[in-house]
């Protein structure tokens, strides 16, 4: 009798160590989905936060700049599901709520301004392109309405060509200034590529064709002449010296 209630007694605890342990295991995968979420949201709250300011010297639209805000609003208000105890979270979030209440200023019809320097300018179009990337994902997420995405993406990519194109003209216009007339006219070249390559044409796309197109007629002309004048050159020398070579000797 007594090795039975033994035997129970040791098969009770063998299952409720198991049963202890099954529990804390399921504690523990809660935890670290918790922390997982928690740092993915963390990472989508600093990217959006980052492609801000990033794109201080972008003109963003209302709509973009609403859909910024509410990404980050959403980010804070998982990690406040899965942080419920965080008055850090909680504040924030608060913050997050407010910002989109707020009234924003559209400044999409705002000029651009090109940067000064290369490394500027690669921050710039890599600043368009997170941009372009994150409303692609809110749309994705059924946040942005696809008539606005649509729109926005469009604008961006515009934004994008811009900057290409004025860059590339902005290098050609160096270059030959300097001289340098093969690399001004790669520099055309190569805008004029990224133009007909455009699948839409707009005043800006008409207006570019047309200037870029000039600039290589210059250069071609400019070529023209140089080596028509090298040729003449060239000739005149080659006639020097059969002038030379067949004039008549003197007589000593």
């Amino acid at each position: 009798m007594i090795v039975s209630i033994i035997i129970v007694l040791i098969v009770a605890l063998i299952v409720i160590a198991l049963w202890v342990s099954a529990v804390q295991q399921h504690k523990e995968k809660q935890e670290a989905e918790r922390r997982k979420e928690l740092t993915k949201q963390k990472a989508i709250i600093e990217e959006t936060e980052e492609a801000l300011m990033n794109s201080a010297n972008i003109p963003l639209s209302e709509n973009l700049i609403r859909t910024l805000q509410r990404r980050i609003y959403e980010a804070l208000n998982t990690m406040v599901n899965n942080s419920q105890t965080s008055k850090a979270l909680k504040s924030r979030l608060s913050e997050a709520k407010t910002h989109l209440s707020n009234p924003v200023q559209d400044n999409s019809s705002e000029a651009l301004t090109l940067p000064s320097n290369d490394k500027q300018l690669v921050g710039l179009i890599q600043g368009i392109k997170k941009l372009r990337s994150i409303l692609r994902s809110e749309h994705n997420k059924g946040r942005i309405d696809s008539q606005i995405f649509v729109l926005e993406d469009k604008r961006l990519e515009k934004l994008q060509l811009r900057i290409n194109i004025e860059s590339q003209i902005k290098r050609g216009l160096s270059a030959r200034s300097a001289s340098m007339v093969g690399s001004a006219r790669q520099y055309f070249e190569k805008a004029q590529a990224t133009l007909n390559a455009v699948t839409y044409t707009d005043e800006y796309v008409t207006t570019k064709r047309q200037e870029v197109e000039g600039y290589l007629e210059a250069i071609s002309v400019e070529l023209r002449a140089s080596n028509a004048s090298a040729l003449k050159k060239k000739t005149e020398e080659e006639q020097d010296d059969l002038d030379i070579l067949f004039a008549p000797k003197k007589k000593w």
